[in-house]
């Protein structure tokens, strides 16, 4: 058995807590990190984060993109910080930045901007009505102003890695990209993907996969196929 790698984040995007215990064991040693959303937080999702920390020794990523006036993100993150888990996501916006940063002053949780979303391309940027620029110049921009408004790290695309990493400020700042993506796996909802090891020769610290594992017929070969193409990388 391949040993894990907590440059893998597994994102447990599955309905409720219990599939995402079961899920876990049935990956045991092989992975160490995990990711709970929004989607997994009315199924006990906050239940499990502190399960598999306290009871499994695992780390844990809180991708909860938050994203409100100053005071709740705060307090919000205040809340969420007691429990010391590793990542937390809000949206890149710099007063959200700020806000959880001082909600986290006590605790060793990172706070991680939230730049471009890897499931949107220009077309959905039109919609939304955001300004205009290319996706790499709006993720440049809001990498910077994140890092400036104290960000621990950034999520972004792969895609927009290397470029985030040359940044001034990006120094010993933490990038995390979801939008990875074994060879020849189904790219569901995401538009700028690319392969795991490729991501992090890019310059990921991190990378987050969930549907290409946890609808493999055998979860957990998948994560060693993963961290053979980790190794491969390096």
């Amino acid at each position: 058995m391949t040993k894990s790698d907590d440059r893998l984040i597994v994102a447990l995007d599955v309905p409720n807590a219990m599939q995402g215990l079961a899920l876990a064991e049935r990956l045991g040693d092989s992975v160490s990190f995990y990711k709970i959303g929004l989607g997994m937080l009315t199924g006990g999702g906050l239940a499990l984060a502190n399960e598999l920390k306290d009871e499994h020794g695992k780390r844990i990523f809180l991708d909860m993109k938050l994203f409100d006036i100053g005071a709740t993100v705060e307090a919000a993150v205040r809340g969420l910080a007691q429990f010391e888990h590793d990542f937390l996501t809000v949206h890149g916006d710099p007063h959200v930045v700020r806000a959880a940063k001082e909600g986290a002053a006590n605790s060793n949780m990172k706070i991680l901007a939230v730049t471009v979303l890897t499931s949107l391309d220009r077309e959905d940027l039109d919609e939304n009505q955001i300004k205009p620029g290319t996706i790499p110049e709006l993720v440049a921009e809001r990498a910077t102003r994140a890092f400036e408004a104290g960000a621990d790290g950034v999520i972004a695309s792969p895609h927009e890695a290397a470029m985030i990493r040359a940044l001034p400020n990006a120094r010993d700042r933490l990038i995390v990209t979801p939008g990875v993506r074994p060879a020849g796996a189904d790219l569901g909802d995401q538009k700028r993907v690319m392969t795991p090891g490729k991501a992090l020769a890019e310059g990921a610290d991190h990378v987050v996969i969930g549907r290409p594992i946890h609808n493999a017929p055998d979860p957990k070969t998948a994560v060693e196929t993963i961290l053979l193409d980790f190794a491969a990388a390096n």
